[in-house]
């Protein structure tokens, strides 16, 4: 009888072995595999060894198969046969001896894809949505200048560069979600580390404001004062931001190879895509979440009589990172629990079909053996064996010039947004996220599904990448527009109306002299006859009120301000004045169309990096490529889009006598900057990725192991040409 389990089971065989014609169609429904749909069947030996069987013309198949003894095994594998080792290997999910049934539920891919997304959701709200949302809190509560926030960001990427090499090469090649449980767990700690300093700090005090800034009021500001001790706390943040790099790095190296060793190939892409659209949608919550607990006062429970629009007021920050936290050691728990490989997972290795690229010098095939990438000693080989390997280079550096465009669209997206439109911070906040929800998460899940459902091998993948990268250095052109910048008196015109001289400021002027007012504090108003001003002070408003309507400040007898029909002073409304622009449909569609392609070819090209390397060198081939991503791309991009962005600034924050931050920017400028970036790295990543296409030398098709034939189900699918070759059936 035919000892088939189907699709999800071995052929357990006996010792002899029968060659016969394959059977007439009819009869393949009944009893045996049809040739089309065949599946290279595993022979159980008797030490557990798993040997695949693939039909071969050359086999001799009247030889019994089980004649090698355990010492020859090795000696007798030849390069078209994998050779994976279950000997002594528990595939049950639990910790140590605990093993309970019901936890074998989750024993499969589906359950480790599941703690995996909510692993890196956690990671992506907490480094990219959090941090990035509270940072401005920080620097105000910790007495914190923005270069030292910019080491407290950098200090993930430093830690995830420092880590990459020694996780990627001893955790591919050991035991996966045991590094991956402990990387969350030491991720989580980092989280209550960096929410530590609110607890050891005394109660934040904020001075009542309610008249400071307006005409007459009260201009003192407290400058003479010395350097705050609370500035010492930064080097808190940054152990905590080191320990989210250290946890974070077997996240995205060793839980993609576990996931690709663990499914089928075709269905790999899908699966690693749901991962990152998780990671993606993590800074979006981020955003959203992190920008309610700043509308939440950092002493809860104590009244303040500042609201959160207020230069003085502090968020509760730290709530984030303590649930973040709190959930990150939950769930490394499950994650310990996993085995080294989910059952059933050895046919999906025995089956795959090798892609990597093949050198001239046939060194490649090194990496096929067993024992490479067990000790350190082989570990200036591997480096050298990828480094040889034009395909994954090109690769990497098109990665780099793709995450520099994303570090620096994420980091400086919401501020051009803000800028072109005329939006407060957290409105510009909420459309970024608005915005990077359905383009970033649908064209990352796009992407690895396109992979999948067009059947595509290495070199298609990366030509799928190429006509992604080609469309949206094409919509990147939308940048040649712009929205004009909103009048300001005293920035971008004079008071009187006259257009003002470019890069001379001149906020007095004879309706504000009298006032005293301090260019110490930047609180635009909105007056009515819709000209911008500096602040209430600048405007020489005397009273204010609040706007029940929407709570919004209002200032009365603002003696710069005309009225448009009666004579005499005019009022003002706190914040900026809202943009017309006609422009901003056109604009906003344009930068969803190029966030939409940038993310569409970040999985495929994830695969092809995949693929394009030997097995056993998966896990470490994707460390150094995130260690190129990184500091080619990662840590660089944020500083490059930040001093091109920072050429377009028309008023700077004076920090008693001190430059700070920038106010105001300059649209046109900000627009031609930003393309002028944009298109820099769009066209050094097209030309990666084509010569990463034309580079790739595919292993012949005869000696791709599985290329006897390939069925829907039996992950040969990547096999374009399947040679005819007799059937074999065990009996």
């Amino acid at each position: 009888p035919h000892n088939s389990t189907g699709e999800n089971g071995f052929c357990f065989t006996q010792t002899l072995n029968f060659s016969h014609p394959p059977p007439p169609p009819g009869e393949a429904g009944r009893t045996f595999d049809t040739p089309s749909e065949q599946e290279p069947c595993s022979t159980l030996l008797s030490n557990g060894t798993a040997f695949s069987s693939t039909p071969s013309p050359s086999d001799s198949c009247a030889e019994p198969l089980c004649s090698t003894t355990p010492g020859e095994e090795e000696t007798q594998l030849n390069e078209g046969i994998k050779f994976v080792s279950t000997e002594g290997e528990e595939l049950a999910c639990g910790w140590g001896a605990f093993t309970p049934g019901c936890l074998q539920l989750f024993n499969t891919s589906k359950g480790v894809l599941f703690f995996l997304c909510v692993a890196s959701f956690l990671q992506g709200m907490t480094v990219n949505g959090f941090i990035n949302t509270v940072i401005t809190s920080i620097e105000r509560r910790f007495d914190l200048h923005s270069y030292q926030s910019g080491l407290i960001a950098s200090s993930y990427d430093i830690a995830a560069c420092v880590c990459l090499t020694f996780v990627s090469y001893f955790g591919g090649n050991g035991h996966k979600p045991r590094w991956l449980g402990w990387g969350v767990l030491v991720m989580g700690l980092g989280s209550l580390l960096f929410a530590l300093p609110h607890f050891t700090t005394g109660r934040y005090e904020a001075r009542s404001a309610a008249e400071v800034g307006i005409c007459g009021g009260n201009q003192s500001l407290p400058c003479a004062h010395a350097a705050s001790s609370l500035s010492s706390y930064r080097f808190v943040f940054m152990l905590g931001q080191f320990l989210h790099g250290m946890g974070a790095t077997p996240l995205y190296t060793l839980g993609v190879t576990y996931l690709d060793e663990n499914v089928k190939t075709n269905y790999s892409p899908v699966y690693i895509a749901v991962f990152y659209t998780a990671a993606i949608l993590g800074p979006a919550a981020g955003y959203l979440v992190g920008g309610m607990f700043l509308n939440i006062y950092t002493e809860i429970g104590r009244e303040i009589d500042i609201a959160p629009e207020n230069t003085l007021w502090v968020g509760a920050w730290w709530i984030g990172f303590l649930g973040a936290g709190a959930a990150s050691l939950l769930i490394s728990i499950p994650i310990l629990g996993y085995p080294q490989r989910l059952p059933g997972s050895q046919r999906y290795i025995v089956m795959r079909v090798s892609e990597a690229h093949q050198l001239k010098d046939g060194s490649h095939k090194k990496a096929s053996d067993p024992d490479f990438g067990k000790t350190v000693k082989d570990l200036p080989r591997s480096v050298l064996l990828l480094l040889k390997n034009p395909t994954f280079i090109f690769l990497c550096l098109a990665g780099a010039t793709e995450a520099t465009l994303i570090a620096g669209m994420s980091t400086f997206g919401p501020k051009f947004l803000e800028s072109q439109f005329s939006l407060s911070a957290s409105e510009a906040a909420t459309f970024f996220g608005y915005l990077v929800v359905p383009a970033g998460g649908g064209g990352t899940f796009l992407g690895g599904f396109l992979v999948n459902k067009f059947k595509l091998r290495c070199s298609g993948i990366i030509k799928l990448c190429l006509l992604c990268t080609v469309s949206s250095l094409l919509a990147i052109f939308i940048f040649f527009i712009h929205c004009p910048n909103m009048p300001m008196a005293g920035v971008t015109q004079m008071y009187e109306g006259s257009a003002l001289p470019g890069g001379h400021l001149n906020l007095t002027a004879a309706c504000n002299t009298r006032c005293g007012c301090l260019q110490e504090i930047y609180s635009p108003v909105c007056g009515s006859d819709d000209i911008m001003y500096y602040s209430p002070c600048h405007a020489g408003c005397k009273e204010v009120s609040e706007n029940l309507r929407n709570g919004k400040k209002v200032y009365h007898e603002c003696s710069c301000v005309k009225k448009t029909l009666l004579p005499g002073p005019g009022d003002a409304e706190a914040g900026k004045c809202t943009s017309s622009c006609a422009k901003k449909p056109l604009l906003l569609f344009f930068m969803f169309v190029v966030i939409l392609f940038t993310f569409l070819s970040s999985i495929p090209a994830l695969t092809a990096t995949l693929r394009c390397v030997p097995d056993r060198q998966r896990s470490f081939a994707l460390g150094i490529q995130w260690i190129v991503v990184r500091t080619l791309g990662g840590i660089p991009g944020p500083i490059a889009f930040g001093s091109m962005i920072d050429k377009s600034c028309l008023l700077w924050q004076d920090q008693c006598g001190e430059q700070g931050s920038c106010y105001i920017y300059q649209n046109s400028a900000m627009s031609r900057y930003t393309l002028i970036a944009g298109l820099v790295y769009k066209v050094l990543g097209t030309t990666f990725f084509i010569v990463a296409c034309l580079l790739y030398k595919p292993p012949p098709p005869e000696s791709a192991p599985g290329s006897s034939g390939a069925s829907e189900n039996g992950n040969c699918d990547l096999q374009e040409h399947k040679p005819s070759l007799p059937a074999e059936e065990d009996i």
